[in-house]
């Protein structure tokens, strides 16, 4: 903001003391609810109006689901803030991810919990390329075009898999410790409490 990079900004929350004080003295800064940020009952909200999010993953699965809840170990690491609001309402998702870390692969056959649907995510790029959601042939085609590599999410899977060897599996228990719900409310996931 302060470079004039951006004409604007607005913040739902502020996590450091720079942000504080421009949010205090710029009025180009602009603090906006949660609700005017991406409530899906609102008529219009900010996130309707991105053309481009850029978001992370613990994991990601063969049909594009996301876990930002927990690791890839299952432990839970927090929320998933607006993850899956603006994935939802912005014209194109990308996912970016090394392909993995500390040895464990980012893509999975299915994930350890999801936390945005894979009808919601548009492409996955790491270090080793692109992946695009089947039903986005339109940027397959794109990003051909551009002569950027891209591939099957299958064929990253391997890729990583080659690099890693293929993890083992979770152990959990029964008892549900937490409940992932969508935007509207439904039950997304379950989260489980992992074994000894």
């Amino acid at each position: 903001l302060r470079a004039g990079l951006f004409k604007n900004l607005l913040d739902v929350q502020c996590f450091d003391r720079a942000a504080v004080e421009s949010i205090a003295r710029d009025d180009r800064h602009i603090e906006i609810s949660a609700s005017r940020y991406a409530s899906p009952e609102a008529k219009s909200n900010v996130a309707r109006h991105l053309d481009v999010v850029i978001l992370g993953a613990t994991e990601i699965d063969l049909d594009f689901n996301v876990n930002v809840h927990t690791d890839s170990n299952g432990v839970i690491m927090g929320g998933s803030g607006g993850h899956s609001d603006t994935a939802a309402e912005s014209l194109m998702s990308m996912i970016i991810a090394p392909l993995f870390r500390a040895r464990l692969p980012l893509v999975v056959d299915r994930v350890t919990c999801i936390s945005t649907p894979g009808t919601d995510v548009d492409v996955l790029l790491t270090q080793y390329g692109i992946a695009v959601n089947p039903r986005r042939a339109d940027l397959t085609e794109r990003f051909q075009d551009a002569g950027l590599p891209v591939f099957e999410i299958a064929e990253l899977k391997a890729r990583a898999e080659g690099i890693c060897g293929v993890p083992r599996s979770i152990k959990r228990k029964d008892r549900t410790v937490g409940i992932v719900r969508s935007r509207d409310g439904e039950i997304l996931d379950l989260i489980y409490e992992l074994a000894d």
